[in-house]
This record gives C-alpha cells, structure tokens and sequence, in this order.
C-alpha cells in the first residue's frame, strides 16, 4: 500500500509538471495557455486528470490528452545565451525539511551524465554556533544578478541570462580556472575527465544541457533550462522526496515543489527567507527558508556510505556524536 501510494504521488507530480513550469508554459512555447487544448475529435480522452495552475491563479482539471506535449528541439547558440523569454527564475530550499537523503544529488548527477565524485548540488552540514545544532544546507549555484564568474571569464564562456541562468558554453571555455577562483560560493568544478560513457560525441553539445561534457572545462549547475523548456522543474526540485526545494518564476511571484503551489513573496516575508552570504552583494536568486521546527532528527542524515560521512567531521556537533559513539569517521 505504501509504494502504490509513493508511485501515486510520483505520477502526479510528474502530470503537474506536464502542464509547464506553474503557470509558465504559455510564454515558454510561445502561446496562450488556451491554445494549448485541442478540438480534435480524432484526439482520444485519456481518461486521467492533470490539475493546471492557470495565470490567474485558478485550479482547473482537464484531460491529459488535451495538453500538448512540446517536442525537444535543438536550442542554437544565440537562444541559449538568450534565456527563455519573460522569465525571471528563482529558488527556494526550505531547510527545516531537509534531512540529507541526496536524492537531489543523485538525480542532478544522472541527469547531467556527472560522475559519482562530481557534484553540481552540494549538501553541507553547518553549525552556526557551539551552543545550536547544525543543520543540512544544500548548496546549488546561485546564480547572482551580479555573478563575479562573469565578469573574470576572459572568453565570454560564462554568461548570465535574461531569465536570470548562469550558463557556461563549454565550446568557449579554455579552462583557465578564474571563475572558479571568483566563485565565493565554491559552486563551480573542473572536469578532469568523464568516464568513456560520458563521452557521446554524437549528442549535439548545448549550454543549456552540458551534454556532452568537454574535459578540461568547468561545470556548475545550470537550474536545468533544458527542462525548463519543456515545462518540468530541474532535477532536484522534482526529485526530492521532502518536497525542500521551490521553483518558479519571480515575475509571476510563484514557486512550487511539485506538490505545493505558493507565492514566493508572501513565503520569504512570512517564513524570514534570507540569501546566503547576502553582504557579498552578488544578489544570489536562490533563498533558503530556515531551520526551526525541523521535521527530521539530524541523525537520520548520517545514514551514507563512510565517504560522505567523512565530510563533516570537523564539524564539532559530529565530533561529539564521534565521541559519543552514535556515529563513526576516520
């Protein structure tokens, strides 16, 4: 009973996510949301039901085969830079429902062909104080409004979107390691070398993708533009079995983890969402909602293989569970 409910749950997010990102499939196909059903009586109804934020804010059911399902299509260079128009994307990670399970790490890496040790999302484990608990903390890019890695890229690989995205065309990247350098968020790898698996050189490389990886380059999270296109939210977002992660569209004031539709200014003023590191002024466009009233004992996100664990081993609340016997590190 608890997988059918599970596999449910699953099916329904991924149906929400058929419709468009929230409300923002009509500007990202380039129609309006009517135009999106059809009059085809040849087009069978498929019996199963799909809910549709529409602009003005209303939930309605329609049939799943009266959505159309844009195909993938080839993004040139320039509409890549570009970004998708009159979007203005944001993130939202609530941390009090974190509890370290690395499932959005797992999909970002299968989704992006990255090898286990490469990791565009990043889960840190930070204590604020001696006398407080840490807290999981996952890490993304931010992609700021004011990004230091664009600005130092001598190539003019690294660039920042209309829509907000800070993109990296690896065909422009010469590797050099300055926005990495930049970065003060550490967000930004280097790919020494990708397993042979990796290395498809008959996908079409696309900024908006990072497939296929090129050695000798730097990779980052991307917020997955090429999802977004298709109306799906990035990997991570529609992974997380906690429902952490928020995604949306700042210009619509909306974000949704799948699940849960809200207003993304009435949820950072209600729950004092802030920006990490906000006093660097790179503007970052992901918010994190803090940690009270946590919905998981930290303990539970202990439960790795001794390499992760191993990562937070100076961390002096991990010290003490050392000490105590209830974990183990080197």
């Amino acid at each position: 009973m608890k997988n059918n409910k599970l596999e449910k749950s699953e099916t329904n997010r991924r149906n929400f996510l058929k419709l468009g990102l929230i409300s923002s499939v009509s500007a990202v196909a380039g129609m309006s949301i009517m135009n999106t059903f059809t009059d085809d009586e040849e087009k069978k109804s498929s019996g199963e039901k799909i809910r549709l934020l529409t602009p003005d804010g209303k939930i309605v059911e329609v049939d799943e085969s009266n959505i159309n399902n844009y195909p993938e299509a080839l993004i040139t260079s320039s509409e890549a830079r570009a970004g998708i128009p009159n979007r203005k994307f944001v993130m939202v990670i609530d941390l009090a429902k974190c509890k370290n399970a690395r499932v959005c790490v797992e999909s970002c890496q299968k989704g992006h062909q990255l090898d286990y040790h490469e990791e565009f999302m990043k889960i840190q484990l930070i204590q604020n104080n001696d006398a407080s608990e840490p807290y999981w903390f996952p890490k993304p890019c931010y992609h700021c409004d004011e990004p230091p890695c664009v600005t130092v890229c001598p190539t003019g690989a690294t660039f920042k979107r209309d829509d907000g995205i800070v993109l990296i065309d690896n065909s422009r990247c010469i590797g050099c390691k300055f926005c990495i350098t930049s970065c003060p968020y550490s967000a930004r790898i280097f790919n020494w070398g990708h397993k042979d698996k990796f290395d498809n050189k008959d996908i079409p490389y696309s900024p908006e993708t990072q497939v296929p990886a090129s050695e000798g380059t730097v990779m980052k999270c991307d917020f997955c533009p090429d999802l977004l296109r298709q109306g799906e939210l990035p990997y991570c977002a529609k992974s997380c079995p906690m429902g952490v992660i928020y995604f949306g569209d700042k210009n619509e004031d909306l974000v949704t983890n799948g699940e849960e539709t809200l207003q993304f200014s009435k949820l950072i003023n209600d729950r004092g969402g802030y920006r990490h590191l906000e006093h660097l002024g790179t503007k970052p466009n992901v918010y994190y909602l803090p940690a009270v009233n946590r919905q998981f004992p930290l303990e539970r996100g202990f439960d790795h293989d001794d390499e992760i664990i191993e990562r937070y081993k100076d961390v002096p609340y991990v010290k003490k569970l050392k000490k105590e016997g209830k974990i183990k590190t080197k």
